[in-house]
Order: structure tokens, then C-alpha cells, then sequence
């Protein structure tokens, strides 16, 4: 005797779960340029690598004999796979299924996928299409009763936050809890024109009395509330894709950079790229003139390995460059001032977005290499509206509380207090500096005629006497004169940032590796 009639009935209802919410619903789904659950998860993990977990729970109809007639699969997928070989949970959340809400087994499976990638250490990938919350305003009426709002397993969502990596797309409208889980990353990925994220959607935001008069339709009304334009420059999510491909590529890109969890560190990966290439164009990129910008990425495109800069956050706190990249294989944390944005000043947005990079590089063990050429912090009484000076300190408290390596090259400006939260001070200094160099406790410019306001008023030719004041006060702010009290380690010909930086990199990565 077998147990064949059993397998019979397994491979029915596995059938059943693979048709989500029907074939109408499948084909709405698609028509809206959206893949399926399905679809995402083969298209995201490496080929044939997924192995789904609790893929028959659901909610069974049963005929009177207590037959089954069809299933109601859970709006949740979740299983082990392997992204660019390596392992990973990967969940998906089905639209197809009453929009992504909770429904029968639903609560368990997505505990048990967050559960499975900090017990196990593995990165989580969360695809979000939905609320993935606790069902609708119909659910109450059929409880019979309201209650106090708990989300079960989100202990184990904070606990993977300090454990693995965790990676979230928003592929659709993601309300409620879905939002939640979406901002409850590492790293983030809306889809133009596809993603929307809010804390509740256009039709409760209206019965609540905050219409959206100007929209034409309910998409629209999505838009307006929660797309792409308003989340990726608020610093709710961090990028912004075209497609959905893009999205699962950009997802795989950051985790290359990544170790599986915490406690491992990352891998080196094979480099082409000459440690000793010395670029030419770096020694013209810097302007004479201080009121010029020039291009930052240029500068790191010449300096890291080739092809290899991931640049995280790029549309918020734009100040500030972040990305992830490699020398000579070495993955490592870049913070770059961009001097083409308020003049690389530091305000409130940039300044979060630098202590949230500072920490995921620290909570991974990436070195860090801070290219610098920032002015201060903003300043102004909008700059002083939005709490800048308190953002800006909590960047500098997470620049000093790293522990992993760091090194600055400063290019051009480090004035004031943002001047000082460069690197730490109190640590090693792994610093060069080039000959643009320009730095101190404010802008001599800016205070020149009131430093001076006795011996210019004096003068009987005022102007005459403010440009021999800039004469000799540009003598003494030659970077070389700092280097003679040894106030800065090294100027170095602009050449050599990358040679030098692969040395930190090598040397900073054999720290790490003593500490494993």
C-alpha cells in the first residue's frame, strides 16, 4: 500500500496555490505592467535556485461532504533561494489575493520568513504589493468586534534589521503595514509609475477630509499622495527604477556588496583594475576658483575600480554622495561631498542620510572613505527651521561611533563644525589632503570686514588696503602651511588618491579580517 492517492491530492492542491487569485485576477494583474508573485520571485533569484515554503496554506472550500473544492492560497510567498549564489529567504507578496491583504495563514507565514533569516542569517528579500496588513474594514464586522492594533512578528522584523540584510521593492501600492515593511530596510526600490507608498491611501485620506481635488483619477490621487517623486526625495526609500528588471538588479547589485549576516564580513571580489593607475584628469579637476563646482562622481568614476560605484539615495540629501564600491575588490562605503548642490553644505536631509549610510557601513564592517569638500553645515533661518545643526551633530555622533576604518581625502573645503565631523579626530587619522585644500573654523571671506573693520575704516583707500589683507591671509591658509605644523598628515599629488586609497583598503580589510 502507497501513499499515492495522499501525493495525488498534494500535487491538486499545489496546482491550485500556483493559479493565485484565478486567472482573471492573474491577467488584471498583468495588464496593470505587473508581474506576478510567481513571475518576481523566479525572475528575482538565481534560476531555479527557489524553494517555497507553506505553499498550500490558504483557506480550503469544501463541498458537503467535506470534499475539497478549491483553495484560497495565502497572499504571501516565501522560500529559501540563492541570489548571485548565495543564500537568501525571498517573499512575495500576491496582489491577485484580495490586493495583498491578510487572509488564512497569512499572519504565520510572513513570522516564519522573517523568523527564518535571523535564525539562520540570511538576507531577507521582501517584493511589496499590497498592505500585507490585517484585512479590511469587512473583517471586523465578521469578528464581530474591533480591537488594539498588534502586528505580530514585527520583533522579529527589528531583530533582522540588527542581524541580516534586508531588501525591500515596493511593486505596487504599498499601504499600512506593507509601507511599514517597505521602510523597514536597508536598502529600498520604488518602480516609477508602478509604486506608491503611504500610511493610508487616497480613499481613506478622503474620507478623513483631505481631498485631492486636483487629481483627474485614483491613480493619479496614488501619485499625488504617496509616488516616486514624493518618497525618493523625502529619504522614505532610497532609489528609484524604471522597471521592475531594473529594480531586481539593482536589489542583486547591493547585495554583492553585502556579507550574509552580521558577524561575517563581505567578499572580495576579482579586480582588472591597476591599484597603481594614476589618473591625469584629477590634477585639473579641482577649479582655482572657489566659486566653481566641478564633478564629484567624475572624481570617484577615476578613483575607485571601474564600473563598480552604487550609488545609494542619489534624488535626497543630495549634498552628500553615497555609495557602495570597491577598491582593488574591496568593497567599501563612500561618502563624497557634491559641491554642484548648495555647494556640498551639509542640511538637514544630508545630514540624516550620511548618519543612516555611516551606520549600515558600520553594522556591515565596510571601511569607509569620505571624499570631502563641504562648506559647513547650511546655514539660514529655513537651514535653522528644519534642525539642521541637530541632524548634522547626529551625522558626526555616527561618524564617531564607527568602528570600522575610515579614511578622507579632502579636495577642496572642511569648514566649521561639518568640517570637523569628517572623520573622527580622536582615532587615527588615515587622511591626505590635496593642494587645493581649503579649511578652518569658518570662511576667512566671509569675515574679513569685520575682522578688519578698524584698519579698513582707517585707510584711504579702503578697497586697496581689503585686497593686501587677502594677500597675506592667502599666505597663511596655504594647506602647506597646516602641513608644517603637521595639523594635516600628508598633501599628496591628486594622482595618487586611488594608489593610496587601495593601501587603506588592503590594510583596513586586514583589520577587519583580524577581528573575525
Amino acid at each position: 500500500m502507497t501513499w499515492a492517492k495522499e501525493l495525488e491530492e498534494l500535487r491538486a492542491r499545489e496546482a491550485l496555490a500556483e493559479q493565485m487569485g484565478g486567472e482573471d485576477k492573474v491577467a488584471r494583474q498583468h495588464s496593470r505592467g505587473k508581474m506576478d508573485a510567481r513571475a518576481r520571485l523566479a525572475a528575482f533569484c538565481d534560476e531555479g535556485s527557489f524553494r517555497e515554503i507553506g505553499k498550500i496554506a490558504g483557506k480550503g472550500h469544501y463541498d458537503e461532504n467535506g470534499d475539497l473544492v478549491g483553495v484560497t492560497p495565502a497572499p504571501f510567498l516565501f522560500g529559501k533561494a540563492t541570489v548571485n549564489g548565495r543564500p537568501v529567504v525571498a517573499t512575495a507578496d500576491d496582489f491577485t489575493i484580495r490586493g495583498g491583504a491578510a487572509d488564512a495563514g497569512i499572519a504565520r507565514k510572513m513570522v516564519q520568513a522573517e523568523t527564518m533569516a535571523h535564525e539562520l542569517k540570511l538576507p531577507i528579500i521582501r517584493m511589496i504589493d499590497g498592505t500585507g496588513g490585517g484585512g479590511s474594514v469587512k473583517t471586523l464586522e465578521q469578528i464581530g468586534a474591533t480591537y488594539i492594533p498588534a502586528v505580530p512578528g514585527w520583533g522579529d522584523v527589528v531583530q533582522n534589521l540588527d542581524t541580516v540584510p534586508v531588501v525591500a521593492l515596493a511593486l505596487g501600492p504599498t499601504a499600512g503595514l506593507g509601507a511599514a515593511r517597505t521602510v523597514a530596510s536597508h536598502y529600498s526600490i520604488m518602480v516609477r509609475g508602478l509604486s506608491q507608498l503611504f500610511a493610508a491611501g487616497p480613499a481613506v485620506v478622503d474620507a478623513m477630509g483631505s481631498k485631492y481635488e486636483q487629481a483627474k483619477d485614483h491613480g493619479q490621487a496614488k501619485e499625488e499622495l504617496g509616488g516616486v517623486d514624493i518618497h525618493t526625495r523625502n529619504g522614505v526609500v532610497d532609489d528609484e527604477v524604471a522597471s521592475e528588471a531594473e529594480a531586481f538588479a539593482r536589489a542583486r547589485h547591493f547585495l554583492s556588496f553585502m556579507p550574509e549576516h552580521v558577524g561575517q564580513l563581505a567578499r572580495r571580489a576579482a579586480s582588472t583594475d591597476p591599484v597603481d593607475r594614476r589618473e591625469e584628469a584629477l590634477l585639473s579637476l579641482v577649479p582655482h576658483d572657489p566659486k566653481q563646482v566641478y564633478s564629484m562622481r567624475r572624481a570617484m568614476e577615476m578613483i575607485l575600480d571601474h564600473g563598480t560605484v552604487f550609488e545609494i539615495g542619489r534624488n535626497w540629501g543630495r549634498a552628500a554622495i553615497t555609495a557602495l564600491a570597491r577598491l582593488d575588490g574591496y568593497p567599501v562605503a563612500v561618502i563624497a561631498s557634491d559641491p554642484s548642490y548648495l555647494g556640498g553644505s551639509w542640511e538637514a536631509k544630508t545630514s540624516e542620510k550620511v548618519e543612516r549610510f555611516v551606520k549600515l557601513a558600520d553594522q556591515f564592517r565596510l571601511p569607509v572613505v569620505h571624499l570631502v569638500d563641504n562648506p559647513g553645515f547650511m546655514i539660514g533661518r529655513e537651514a535653522e527651521m528644519a534642525g539642521t545643526i541637530r541632524y548634522g551633530v547626529q551625522a558626526m555622533n555616527a561618524i564617531y561611533e564607527a568602528t570600522v576604518p575610515l579614511a578622507s581625502i579632502v579636495l577642496r573645503r572642511a569648514y566649521g563644525i561639518a568640517g570637523s565631523a569628517m572623520s573622527n579626530a580622536e582615532r587615527y587619522q588615515y587622511r591626505f589632503c590635496w593642494p587645493s585644500g581649503d579649511w578652518g573654523s569658518l570662511p576667512i571671506a566671509g569675515g574679513l570686514e569685520v575682522a578688519y573693520k578698524s584698519e579698513l575704516e582707517a585707510s584711504e583707500d579702503p578697497a586697496a588696503e581689503l585686497e593686501a589683507i587677502k594677500e597675506r591671509l592667502a599666505k597663511v591658509t596655504s594647506p602647506f602651511r597646516s602641513a608644517e605644523r603637521f595639523n594635516v598628515e600628508d598633501i599628496i599629488d591628486p594622482r595618487d588618491t586611488r594608489p593610496l586609497l587601495c593601501e587603506f583598503a588592503e590594510l583596513a580589510w586586514r583589520k577587519l579580517e583580524s577581528e573575525a
